[in-house]
């Protein structure tokens, strides 16, 4: 089965080094389960300040800068996982360093026909 593991984590929380310790941290964890067959994708995103959100309300389009919601998290990178199950998904999402200062919501996917395969 397949899940989402959305990072939110305060994105000003880490300097330069701790981010890059971090990113090579995760980096490992995607090498470790790629070699498993459970890695699907990974990324980063950029900071909430170069964000946009879409809407469209009455037919109307409103682009706004940022993110929908202000919260003291924001949602900074995700890992496109394969897991056996939800305990399985629970237990790569424990071992991501993200999960030490920020929160991981493990959610599984809706399996649709028809979509184009994904060109990740």
């Amino acid at each position: 089965m397949k899940y989402m593991l959305l990072v939110y984590e305060d994105e000003n929380l880490l300097d330069g080094a701790e981010h890059q310790a971090c990113r090579t941290e995760a980096t490992e964890i995607c090498h470790d389960l790629a070699r498993d067959g459970k890695f699907l994708a990974a990324s980063p995103l950029q900071p909430t300040s170069v964000a946009t959100s879409v809407r469209v309300r009455d037919g109307k389009r409103l682009v706004t800068d940022g993110p929908f919601a202000e919260t003291r998290e924001q949602l900074g990178g995700f890992f496109l996982i394969d897991a056996s199950d939800l305990d399985d998904a629970i237990a790569i999402a424990s071992r991501l360093p993200m999960v030490r200062r920020g929160t991981i919501e493990v959610r599984p996917l809706v399996e649709m026909a028809g979509l184009p395969p994904a060109a990740l």
